[in-house]
């Protein structure tokens, strides 16, 4: 399994919402690359990126620093937030992002999602964010009308082949991650599958290994310190 430390964007600085709350906002570090490349130093090789002001507005307010960060950091990106068009998913992975993640747009325009696979194949991922059984979108602002198992037989239809997996009661809210949610979509889905949403101890990380999951986000445990990247990293392989 891999490990997939975080990094949200907002006005250019590395921040953590809880529960995604705009109105709860964290910062943790101005120099988000500087971040990624302590991820990179403690033995991870991916980075999960999202844009929180694409997520919420649209656009692509990050993008220099994303280049930045897969140039310089050594870490493999994955990005997310606000990606909504192919001109928009052309020019992350034209700056050297490996993936990048369609949420809302993968919910609301199923032409596009199509479109996207069709074209980048395993480089296009989807986010399934859930809230009380439904997926959200718009930066968790709005619930959709999709329950998340009916949603992930839909991508996975259409031939997605990784889906990141956020439990947004438990995100940033280090209550640890919701093993039953994703013992269960393992079971039913041939997807990779990433959890996101209160990994939170070695012990979520080693019970997702065992689940047969392809990769789990750590977020606000790195940050407060409540866990150690390299250990984490470690117990992930």
């Amino acid at each position: 399994m891999i490990l997939l430390p975080a990094i949200d964007l907002y006005e250019g600085k590395a921040v953590r919402l809880f529960k995604g709350d705009y109105s709860r906002m964290t910062v943790y570090s101005d120099d988000p690359l500087a971040v990624a490349q302590g991820f990179c130093a403690c033995g991870a090789d991916w980075v999960h990126m999202v844009d929180l002001e694409g997520a919420r507005d649209g656009g692509t307010p990050h993008l220099e620093l994303v280049a930045r960060v897969a140039a310089e950091s050594g870490l493999k990106v994955e990005i997310g937030g606000g990606i909504r068009s192919m001109d928009t998913v052309r020019r992350y992975l034209e700056r050297g992002a490996a993936r990048v993640i369609l949420g809302t747009a993968a919910v609301e325009d199923r032409d596009f999602l199509r479109c996207a696979v069709e074209t980048y194949g395993e480089r296009i991922a989807v986010g399934a964010d859930v809230r009380d059984g439904l997926v959200a979108v718009r930066g968790w602002q709005v619930s959709s009308a999709f329950t998340l198992e009916a949603f992930l037989q839909d991508v996975q239809t259409l031939g997605v082949r990784t889906v990141i997996c956020t439990d947004i009661s438990r995100d940033g809210a280090m209550r640890g991650a919701n093993r039953a949610l994703y013992g269960e979509l393992s079971r039913r889905f041939s997807m990779d599958l990433v959890a996101s949403g209160g990994v939170s101890s070695l012990e979520d990380i080693r019970a997702l290994r065992e689940l047969g999951l392809y990769g789990a986000i750590v977020g606000k445990a790195y940050y407060t310190g409540a866990l150690d990247l390299r250990e984490a990293v470690e117990a992930a392989t």
